[in-house]
């Protein structure tokens, strides 16, 4: 069966293209971009184009414009895009030297152009792209003819400033998004329209969840009130029980360091744009920790290690603190303090597959708790500059990839991915409308090692340099807390839930046997509420339903008499009245099976 015209075309250079693919789907949204940026120009006579990618949920275009742009004029710039598709202009690649692009440029008033051209060197050819009147940078390829064009939207506003620095002017950022075919749009604008309802800053008000107070203690900065705390302490005590059966053991380690500390592990060379600025104490300078790794090797460095103590495997819920620039915080997902659920065994080199291969065990375990069963697996190898030896790079991604075969695992090969230090393995989770998150990570580091001239007796009883893994199964506790939330839409399951219970009466007769029930329950170790205002019934079970609370108790005059309590479950859970005590039980069985 052939593939859908609507799916495929030609580009600029010649070649047949399938826009279902990732490849054909990003030329298909930058060229999408491009039409976006000449549609504004057509409109807003003397507007500055910038620049335009694709991006994983479509594309964006930075405009630079006299006054603020409005949803009117969003509406506008869609409508000209589908005049111009139906417009069919061609699309045409130019080659310019330099001077003639700086030229062109200049002749178009369009200067933010002309000083990206600037930063180019001499002597390389510039490329630029014209469709109808209009004519922009870009090294291509593009679709043929703006006709190739056709099933788009325009989503938001947003500012953004110039080359994503706060000195620089403001721009104004237009948002959209593009498929190959009208039915893949309705599907994703349906997704989108889902993923807005999930919304975890919107729920975490809602339930009550966390808060962020920039006015307080400043962007990016978490507070868990009591029902995400309580979410938050059941993740972090199920993880740190499952690693303490697989043989890690934990450590605790400072928040900040000495400068020199950071020097030495390489922090300072190679991730000081992600470090908040040194504090000085007594004429010393500290840094926040942005990572716990150091710390760790400090620990194994303490005390003498023989082969026999290998594996070493330490875990620790650390918070770390990145600077990150306010325009790309965002609620959980992107934080500037948050808490990693951070591990790194220290190994033999003959040890890293069995040590990657339970990692990937307990990662499983873990995700599949929580309905994550469908994963992306990507193995990234070595970069162009790298440290270490070849032959132990070459061991450790033979080992990642012998793991993955073995395992039936399919994977990606990100070619040249991995870190300086070493390769990895990255896993991607599909939630419950299907949008992938990056959380567990497995990187061997050949790097910290090196720098920090760790060692262990070898059989021999030579000084030898231990492998150095780092693990992260959740990622960070606010982030996967976030995915958490949009994935349930707010409604945790029982186990995870903050209130399992809410006991609520029909009238204040039943006040003190509903006293007796909660008081039942919470020695159960059930964590239940009492509603036992003088309100209606049907207005206690729906302001439940909206703090989305598993079950709700009806304890009214027949309940009391009997001994019994009446069950309301969430959703469809339909349930008999039962005695306290035989629903204490289907509790139990509930939280057990964490599902």
């Amino acid at each position: 069966m052939g593939k859908d015209k609507a799916t495929t075309g030609v580009l600029t250079d010649g070649r047949q293209v399938d826009y279902t693919t990732p490849e054909g789907l990003e030329i298909l949204r930058h060229s999408t971009s491009h039409l976006l940026a000449q549609a504004a120009s057509e409109l807003f006579p003397g507007i500055q184009i910038t620049i335009g990618p694709a991006i994983d949920t479509g594309f964006y275009y930075d405009f630079g414009y006299e006054r603020q742009f409005t949803p009117e004029d969003l509406e506008k710039m869609e409508q000209r895009m589908r005049e111009i598709i139906t417009r069919n202009d061609p699309i045409q690649r130019r080659e310019l030297s330099r001077e003639d692009a700086i030229r062109l440029f200049e002749g178009l008033k369009q200067h933010f152009k002309v000083e990206i051209i600037r930063g180019i060197p001499e002597g390389e050819i510039i490329s630029a792209y014209s469709q109808g009147e209009f004519i922009d940078l870009c090294t291509g390829p593009h679709v043929k003819s703006t006709g190739e064009l056709r099933a788009l939207k325009l989503l938001k506003l947003a500012g953004a400033y110039w080359r994503g620095d706060e000195k620089n002017p403001m721009l104004q950022r237009v948002y959209g998004t593009a498929f190959a075919t009208e039915k893949e749009l309705k599907d994703w604008l349906q997704r989108l329209e889902e993923a807005e309802k999930r919304d975890h800053r919107k729920l975490g008000k809602e339930l009550d969840l966390f808060s962020i107070q920039p006015d307080g203690a400043g962007p990016g900065l978490i507070f868990w009130h009591p029902n995400g705390a309580m979410i938050r302490k059941l993740l972090e005590d199920y993880l740190k029980d499952l690693c303490q059966q697989s043989g890690y053991d934990f450590v605790y380690s400072p928040h900040v360091g000495h400068l020199n500390l950071w020097n030495t592990s390489g922090h300072t060379n190679f991730y000081a744009e992600n470090m908040f600025r040194p504090m000085e104490v007594e004429d010393e300078q500290y840094q926040l920790k942005p990572m716990n790794c150091p710390f760790h090797v400090l620990i194994f460095r303490s005390q003498p290690k023989s082969f026999r103590d290998l594996p070493v495997r330490y875990a620790e819920l650390g918070t770390v603190y990145r600077y990150e620039r306010s325009g790309v915080l965002h609620g959980l997902m992107r934080v500037r303090g948050f808490t990693q659920d951070d591990a790194h065994i220290f190994c033999r080199e003959d040890q890293i597959a069995g040590e990657v291969n339970a990692i990937l065990d307990l990662m499983t375990q873990v995700l599949s708790t929580f309905g994550f069963n469908d994963f992306e697996v990507n193995l990234s190898t070595r970069p162009e500059k790298y440290v270490g030896e070849l032959a132990v790079w070459n061991k450790a991604e033979a080992a990642l990839r012998e793991v993955l075969e073995k395992r039936g695992l399919r994977y990606l090969v990100d070619e040249g991915g991995g870190a300086f230090y070493g390769p990895k393995i990255d896993i991607k989770i599909r939630d419950s409308i299907g949008r992938q998150w990056q959380c567990s990570t497995v990187q061997v580091d050949f790097n910290l090692p090196e720098r920090f001239q760790l060692e262990y007796t070898d059989s021999g009883g030579a000084k030898v340099r231990p492998i150095m893994i780092h693990r992260a199964i959740y990622g960070s506790i606010e982030r996967f807390f976030g995915i958490l939330v949009e994935h349930y839409a707010g409604a945790f399951p029982f186990w995870l839930a903050p209130v399992q219970v809410l006991v609520a009466t029909i009238t204040d007769a039943q006040a003190d046997y509903a006293q007796t029930v909660l008081k039942k329950l919470k020695e159960a170790g059930i964590r239940a509420e009492a509603d036992l205002r003088n309100e209606k019934l049907g207005f206690k079970v729906r302001e439940a339903q909206v703090r989305k609370i598993p079950f709700v108790l009806v304890t009214g005059d027949k309940e009391m008499a009997e001994g019994k309590v009446a069950p309301r479950g969430r959703g469809k859970i339909q349930l008999d009245t039962q005695s306290v005590d035989e629903f204490i039980l289907f509790c139990r069985a509930e939280a057990a099976a964490r599902r």
